[in-house]
């Protein structure tokens, strides 16, 4: 009786299928591309070519130079948010298999009907990815319940049912991976620009103070400061909230294929295969 109750799997094995892939230390992405920024800032921008001899900017380039300290920092989550969705957008791409994933789920209902379990297992060998590491999964734990003669036809699909949700949660930490990080970025290029518009009033009324005079010239420093800042503030936002979303958008369409294949799987096993 002890040796008919299910077994717990290790997870090294749905792993091994899952091949979701990414970057482990966001910390180093994050320090690489300030170190981008900084040089960028320093040696391309702020370049003696992109300013007349009184210093005044004669290009786009030194004008966004003289946005002063902040403009690195944008620069750095820019350039963070991008690297960061090319990584999960290449870590969702290897989450997805080496095949098309309704032709693998189709290919997986065939087995089922024929009751050929041991072809079902070889798909998902070759298929590789987060769908079919939940299929193995479920199919692993089928398999010791179609040989379970203790427990009920409604506890051994509860079982299952049990070892596809487990399965699917167990993905899910790989696919959401720097998502967090990158989502922290999109929201603090909003806030950086704003912080850089407040940084260029404070110069310019620090400039009235110190000269007793409101004209043009006086405030036009600060205020080019703060105009800056805010525009380049709003331009990096929007660039990186259409790359947050894409990424989420990706998450959501494999999170659903795992979910639709768990769903036809286990109907399936209702259905054709699994014994009183």
């Amino acid at each position: 009786m002890e040796a008919n109750k299910p077994q717990a799997k290790p997870a090294k094995a749905q792993q091994s299928l899952s091949n979701v892939r990414g970057i482990k230390n966001a910390f180093l992405v994050i320090i690489a591309c300030f170190v981008v920024a900084v040089c960028f800032y320093m040696f391309f921008l702020g370049d003696s070519s992109n300013f007349d001899e009184a210093g005044h900017p004669q290009n786009i380039w030194g004008t966004i130079y003289m946005g002063g300290v902040i403009v690195p920092v944008l620069q750095t989550l820019f350039l963070t948010v991008i690297v960061l969705s090319v990584e999960r957008w290449i870590a969702i791409s290897s989450a997805k298999g080496s095949g098309n994933i309704s032709k693998f789920v189709a290919n997986i209902k065939a087995c089922l009907v024929k009751n050929d379990i041991a072809a079902a297992q070889e798909l998902c060998k070759k298929q590789k990815g987060s769908v079919a590491a939940v299929v193995a999964a479920a199919l692993n734990r089928y398999k010791e319940m179609d040989e379970n003669t203790v427990l009920s036809k409604e506890q051994k699909i509860t079982t299952i049912q049990k070892e596809l949700e487990e399965a699917t949660a167990l993905e899910m930490p790989s696919l959401q991976q720097n998502l967090p990080i990158v989502a922290t970025m999109t929201t603090l290029g909003t806030l950086i620009g704003l912080l850089g518009t407040v940084i260029g009033m404070i110069m310019a009324f620090d400039k009235i103070e110190q000269v007793g005079d409101i004209s043009p010239t006086v405030v036009a420093g600060g205020m080019k400061v703060a105009l800056i800042t805010t525009i380049f503030g709003i331009i990096v936002a929007l660039v990186l909230q259409v790359f947050y979303n894409f990424i989420l958008s990706k998450i959501e369409a494999l999170t659903t294929d795992m979910e639709d294949s768990s769903i036809t799987l286990l109907d399936l096993i209702m259905k054709y295969n699994l014994k009183k």
